[in-house]
């Protein structure tokens, strides 16, 4: 399972958001894509942030007791996302995962572009492929 590299189960195209977009188009987006979470990306594709579910709820209750929102998402964002890289061991990352860590980490490049990003559902299917696979080559418990 050590062998098994991140790159071989990420989503390569996630969602993405820019820092000057305003929340409401951002959760519009979110909405859409079916994910939790996304990176904050800047001209040159470098991830500079990140939007989750929970930033945006955060968000969208304070202007509703506001009744208006002036919100972009980098008033709302994670400053200081935990990226892996694409050679990373998914065994390592479930271990990360396991912890009161993201349910998504952007994917980057040594240069901090983006690569795609990776899910807690994405390691648990490589973690359950390789599980399957040991079985069916004739290693089951007894």
């Amino acid at each position: 399972m050590q062998s098994v590299k991140v790159a071989d189960y990420l989503n390569h195209r996630p969602v993405t958001f820019k820092a000057d977009m305003r929340i409401e188009s951002a959760v519009e987006k979110l909405l859409q894509s079916g994910q939790a979470g996304g990176p904050v990306i800047d001209d040159m594709q470098r991830v500079v942030g990140f939007l989750s579910e929970q930033d945006c709820i955060r968000t969208m209750l304070e202007a509703t007791y506001q009744n208006e929102s002036h919100s972009i998402v980098a008033d709302v964002m994670n400053a200081e996302p935990l990226c892996v890289s694409p050679d990373d061991s998914i065994l390592k990352l479930a271990d990360r995962m396991t912890a009161d860590k993201p349910k998504i980490y952007p994917v980057c490049d040594t240069d901090c572009r983006l690569v795609g990003v990776i899910s807690r559902t994405h390691v648990l299917y490589a973690i359950d492929k390789h599980l399957h696979d040991t079985y069916e080559s004739g290693h089951r418990f007894v």
